[in-house]
């Protein structure tokens, strides 16, 4: 009889130990499988790398012939890029396809030194790279027009070896907008830069598209500078 109730009495116990077990299995077994989720979970975003829709692009004017119609701010200034003169690093994001819907954003960083031209009527970035994995040069170019009080800006790269159509326009409180008309994969679109310099010491550049004459945007580059060391 001693015998069989100590058996009764370990009964108990040893469910108690086995639902024990099995608890802590069932734990480990969830920790295993929420690693994996853990471990490719998108990095935070810097709010400075993303284009602030709640700057309104200027209403688009045309002329008769479809042209796009550009006048300057009131204090449009051959010395609105002062504040770019240097060497800077980027930190930049593009969308990985432009006009597709695409919602995949790639970062990288890059590299971008300024030095005035023309007695300050101009001046020129030169641009580098390696996202890719191969070097990278692109070449800003920007002329102020003392008659128009506009700007326009040139850019050109290692891969067409030429001059794409100038981007024009001007600052107003902190912000430039710089319109143009192009052609991206065949498609006819306006193009606008943007330069958001309302904080000097890390000044914002975003590009948007529009397919519809101004009517929608689709915001696919930005990046933020940091002076160089």
């Amino acid at each position: 009889m001693e015998n069989v109730m100590h058996a009764t009495q370990a009964r108990p116990a040893t469910r108690s130990r086995r639902r024990r077990v099995m608890q802590a299995c069932a734990w480990l077994l969830l920790a295993l499988f929420a690693l994996p989720m853990a471990g490719t979970a998108a990095p935070a975003v810097d709010s400075a790398l993303v284009p602030d829709t709640s700057l309104p692009i200027p209403q688009l004017h045309f002329d008769s012939n479809g042209a796009l119609l550009v006048s300057p701010s009131a204090t449009s200034s051959r010395h609105d890029f002062d504040y770019l003169v240097g060497n800077w690093n980027l930190k930049n994001r593009k969308l990985k396809s432009r006009l597709t819907g695409s919602t995949e954003w790639i970062d990288f960083e890059s590299r971008v030194e300024m030095h005035q031209i023309l007695d300050g009527l101009g001046n020129i970035d030169k641009y580098t790279e390696n996202s890719s994995g191969k070097p990278y040069e692109g070449m800003a170019l920007r002329l102020f027009d003392p008659k128009t009080q506009l700007w326009s800006i040139y850019w050109a790269d290692g891969n067409s070896g030429k001059l794409d159509p100038p981007v024009v326009g001007s600052f107003e409180n902190k912000i430039g907008h710089f319109f143009a008309r192009d052609t991206y994969k065949g498609k006819n679109i306006i193009v606008v830069f943007r330069w958001d310099v309302r904080n000097p010491k890390a000044p914002i550049w975003s590009q948007a598209f529009s397919a519809d004459e101004g009517k929608t945007w689709e915001w696919n580059a930005i990046n933020v500078s940091k002076r160089a060391p």
